[in-house]
C-alpha cells in the first residue's frame, strides 16, 4: 500500500519541548506508512550547535522554508489605529488587530500553504503548535480540501472565528492533557474533536556530561546544593518568581549556614531583564545562567530540586526529564504540570505567582535529603510507567490512522 503524504507545519519561532516531541515523533513513527514533508516558518536554531532544518534533513525529510512577508504599510497604520481607538478595551482591541492580520497575513498564508500542498500532493496536513498561531494551515486544509490535524502542544484563548475554524474545518485535534482540551472545550471547541495523547519520555535516555564535569564547569563548590530550571526566558515561565524566592530563601540559608547555587539553563528575550532582576538581589554568586543547552537532560541530572514556576504550559516535557532523572520537581498548579507531578509524593504543586510557596516548598527539600530520595525515586516510576515514549507513538499513529481513513 502507497504511504501517505503528510505536511507538517510549524509556525514556531524558537526550539522548545514541542520541537524535541516533534522530532522524537518522527524518529519512531512508521515511516513505512507516511511520507513526510516539513513546512516551517523559521528555520530556528538548537543553541550554536544545530537548527531545525539540519535535525529534519538528518530523519531523511524534506525541509522547507516558508519565508514570511513583510506586512504592507497600510497594515501597520490600520493596527496602530485600532490600538489608539481601543486602548480602553483589550478584548476588542486584539480582536481588530486579529481581523487586521487575518487579512494581511493568515489569509495569503493559508493560499500559499494550500498551493504547497497541492503541488505536493498531500493528503494530510499535520500541524504542530496551536489553533491560534496555525489558523493558516487549519484555512489552507480547507481550501486544498485536505484532512488536517491539529497537535496543541498548549492551551490558547480563542476568538470566535479560531473556534468556529476549529469546529468547522479541523478534523481532529491533538491535545496534550486533559487540562489543555478542558480549555479548549470551555471556549466552545466540540469535545468530539479531541484527544488526548500524553507527551511520551524514553527511558532508556542517560545524560552524556558527568555531575562533576557540570559542577567544575559552572564553578560550583563541594557541598553546594542545586536548584535549577529549564525552559525558553521568556514571560510565561515566571522566572522571576523563582529569583524572587531564591531573595528569600538566600536570607534564611544565611541564617542556616548552608549552601546552594541556582541554575537557570536556557536563553530568551527576557534573559537580560532576569540578570538584572539577579543584580539588583545581589544575588549574582548564587545565580547561574548557562544559555541554551543542547544536552539540558545532563543539567537536569546535575540538580538536586527541578523547579517550574510557569503559569501556563501544556504538558512540559522538562517535568518528564527531570522525573526520569530522579529529581523531586517543583511546579504550579496549572494545566499539564498538575497531571505530571503527584503533590507530596512526586514533589510538590504550589500556586501560580505566588514566590513564598515556591520559597516554602523548597525549604521542605532543602531540609531533607531522604524526602528529596524517596519523591524522586516515586518521579522516575511515575514518569517510565505513564509516561512512555511507546504510548505517546502509538496515540498519534491512532489518530493519523482515524483520519486517514
Amino acid at each position: 500500500m502507497a504511504s501517505k503524504r503528510i505536511l507538517i507545519l510549524d509556525t514556531g519561532k524558537e526550539w522548545g519541548g514541542g520541537t524535541n516531541s516533534l522530532l522524537e515523533l518522527l524518529k519512531r513513527i512508521d515511516r513505512s506508512k507516511y511520507q513526510f514533508t516539513a513546512l516551517f516558518y523559521h528555520n530556528y536554531k538548537k543553541g550554536n550547535e544545530s537548527d531545525i532544518k539540519t535535525e529534519i534533513e538528518k530523519l531523511g525529510i524534506d525541509f522547507l522554508l516558508l519565508e514570511q512577508k513583510k506586512q504592507p504599510v497600510v497594515s501597520k497604520i490600520l493596527k496602530e489605529s485600532v490600538r489608539i481607538i481601543f486602548s480602553p478595551g483589550k478584548k476588542l482591541k486584539k480582536y481588530f488587530v486579529f481581523l487586521i492580520d487575518c487579512h494581511f497575513r493568515i489569509k495569503p498564508n493559508a493560499a500559499r500553504i494550500a498551493e504547497i500542498s497541492r503541488e505536493r500532493k498531500i493528503g494530510l496536513l499535520y500541524m504542530n503548535n496551536q489553533p491560534s498561531s496555525n489558523l493558516e494551515g487549519i484555512m489552507a486544509a480547507r481550501i486544498a480540501n485536505i484532512p488536517c490535524i491539529q497537535h496543541s502542544r498548549i492551551g490558547a484563548e480563542l476568538n470566535r472565528v479560531e473556534v468556529d475554524a476549529v469546529n468547522n474545518w479541523l478534523t481532529k485535534m491533538i491535545c496534550v492533557s486533559q487540562g489543555v482540551q478542558e480549555m479548549f472545550v470551555k471556549q466552545g471547541v466540540d469535545a468530539g474533536k479531541c484527544a488526548v495523547v500524553y507527551n511520551g519520555i524514553d527511558p532508556n535516555v542517560n545524560p552524556v556530561t558527568a555531575v562533576s564535569e557540570i559542577r567544575k564547569q559552572w564553578g560550583i563548590g563541594d557541598g553546594e546544593m542545586v536548584i535549577g530550571t529549564v525552559g525558553s526566558l521568556i514571560k510565561r515561565k515566571r522566572i522571576n518568581d523563582l529569583l524572587e524566592a531564591v531573595g528569600e530563601l538566600n536570607n534564611k540559608f544565611k541564617i542556616q549556614n548552608s549552601k546552594f547555587k541556582i541554575i537557570v539553563v536556557g536563553d530568551g528575550p527576557e534573559r537580560k531583564s532576569l540578570q538584572e532582576d539577579v543584580l539588583k538581589k545581589g544575588l549574582q554568586d548564587k545565580v547561574i545562567f548557562t544559555g541554551f543547552q543542547t544536552d539540558a537532560i545532563s543539567y537536569i541530572n546535575a540538580m538536586d530540586i527541578f523547579v517550574l514556576s510557569s503559569e501556563q504550559e501544556g504538558l512540559p516535557r522538562v517535568i518528564l526529564e527531570a522525573m526520569l532523572m530522579a529529581k523531586p520537581v517543583i511546579a504550579c498548579d496549572v494545566t499539564g504540570p498538575s497531571e505530571l507531578v503527584v503533590d507530596g509524593e512526586t514533589g510538590f504543586l504550589v500556586p501560580a505567582k505566588n514566590p513564598q510557596a515556591l520559597t516554602e516548598a523548597l525549604l521542605k527539600l532543602i531540609a531533607s535529603s531522604e524526602l528529596r530520595n524517596v519523591m524522586g525515586e516515586k518521579g522516575r516510576a511515575r514518569a517510565r510507567e505513564k509516561f512512555s515514549m511507546d504510548a505517546y507513538i502509538s496515540g498519534v499513529s491512532k489518530v493519523f490512522e482515524e483520519v486517514l481513513s
